[in-house]
């Protein structure tokens, strides 16, 4: 019986998931979501072409690859729509390919609404999320009010309309001001092209799938350290980032989990409010953001830039399990002469390796600094060829975070990828 292998996220997201299941999909026959929703923006660069993926999995462009979304992922069937017409269009034609498990949520329009109105009340205190409807959706999940996909089979009109009448009584005592008519329309509409794909019982059909021996990837959104319960709360999204939320976003038991996949980038980037200790808000900063193209995929916000945080990825990689460390943006880092890296905190006078239960303005990086490589490491096709200061960056990554770095990105395509340790 084959295993489930997780890849994950270990910063604040928008790590390069997309480009890294896109080059491991060959050796997987499934590809699946297990968590988060449109606020997810994976993606991927190859053939001259750009695709941004928010809810379908990052293996629908390899051919004859079963591609599922699972329970603990949030749909918008809008988005959903407007990204699956985006790819038929451009050639890929996902109908017989995708699958969507019946107890997946559905975003409502309410849920945007509702995201809007919690946002504007918080006022300075805004968390700062993609406005979405994920985080309101996720409470009716929670507060066991939602609709989920298989409702589309059951009596959907009067659980559709209950709920719309609820949340409609939560806007008016917001006094938030909204206009439905329009969006409730579109959302109709796009239901019915939702119903064109195959709606599934996912965690029956992922466990069949293992026991006839089809390897499977579980490709997670966002990263560990938005975490809703280990992240750094309360500027955190509203699932289960780490690899657990792979058994219950799937339906798999914790003993089917094989590699686990930890992706970071050679720097660090948060989009957004929340605390971000290693954040560079100077002409460094700026310049990691404008080499590394740092802004969202889905929402186009300025991503914030600094220092990798050997702190918080150490904490990562206890959380996840992580097996096999992957390493994106390297090339972004060519021009610095110096390369610093945050190997602890200061905090009240004191110096920890430990990841705080409080992240606020107290805590002071305490850096290592490395000499740069100073050269062009996008046209690179092998190790062999890497230049001696990297090398070095690499051996002293690993020596302080206890797992190897199996995969090195060099650039956004996916031949500009070079594996180790093979």
């Amino acid at each position: 019986m084959k295993s489930v292998d997780v890849l994950l996220g270990l910063q604040w997201g928008d790590e390069g998931k997309g480009k890294v299941v896109d080059v491991l999909t060959p050796r997987y026959d499934v590809i699946t979501r297990f968590q988060g929703g449109p606020n997810a923006g994976h993606t991927l660069e190859f053939n001259g072409e750009k695709y941004v993926l928010r809810s379908i999995p990052s293996g629908i462009f390899q051919g004859g690859k079963i591609n599922i979304i699972g329970n603990g992922v949030v749909l918008d069937p809008i988005l959903f729509q407007q990204e699956a017409e985006a790819l038929a269009t451009s050639g890929h034609d996902i109908t017989h390919q995708l699958y969507i498990s019946k107890k997946a949520h559905l975003i409502l329009p309410t849920h945007r609404i509702l995201d809007a109105a919690y946002e504007a009340a918080k006022g300075s205190g805004k968390i700062g999320t993609t406005g979405k409807g994920i985080g309101p959706t996720y409470t009716d999940k929670v507060s066991r009010n939602g609709l989920r996909v298989g409702d589309l089979l059951h009596n959907f009109e009067e659980k559709y309309a209950k709920a719309k009448k609820r949340h409609e009584t939560i806007l008016k005592s917001l006094n938030y001001p909204y206009d439905i008519a329009d969006l409730e329309a579109q959302w109709f509409a796009s239901l019915d092209y939702l119903k064109r794909f195959k709606i599934i019982d996912s965690e029956y059909e992922i466990n069949r799938l293992l026991q006839e021996d089809h390897p499977v990837l579980a490709e997670g959104a966002q990263g560990t350290l938005l975490d809703v319960d280990f992240g750094s709360y309360p500027f955190v999204t509203s699932s289960n980032t780490i690899c657990a939320g792979a058994c219950t976003g799937l339906g798999v038991a914790p003993r089917r989990i094989g590699k686990v996949y930890g992706i970071f980038k050679a720097y660090c980037t948060r989009v957004g409010s929340g605390p971000f200790p290693t954040e560079l808000c100077d002409e460094t900063g700026k310049k990691i953001r404008d080499i590394g193209h740092e802004y969202g995929a889905v929402t186009g916000r300025e991503r914030r830039c600094g220092w990798i945080d050997l702190v918080a990825l150490k904490y990562a990689i206890m959380i996840d399990g992580v097996t096999d460390l992957i390493m994106m943006k390297s090339d972004v880092l060519d021009t610095f002469k110096t390369i610093k890296a945050c190997v602890a905190y200061r905090i009240n006078g004191k110096e920890t390796e430990i990841f705080p239960f409080e992240i606020d303005a107290r805590i002071e990086p305490v850096y290592a600094e490395l000499p740069g490589w100073l050269c062009d490491m996008t046209h690179i096709q092998q190790e062999s060829d890497f230049p001696k200061e990297f090398k070095e960056y690499l051996t002293f990554l690993e020596g302080k975070l206890g797992v190897r770095i199996k995969i090195v990105s060099v650039g956004p395509d996916r031949k500009q990828t070079i594996e180790r340790y093979l």
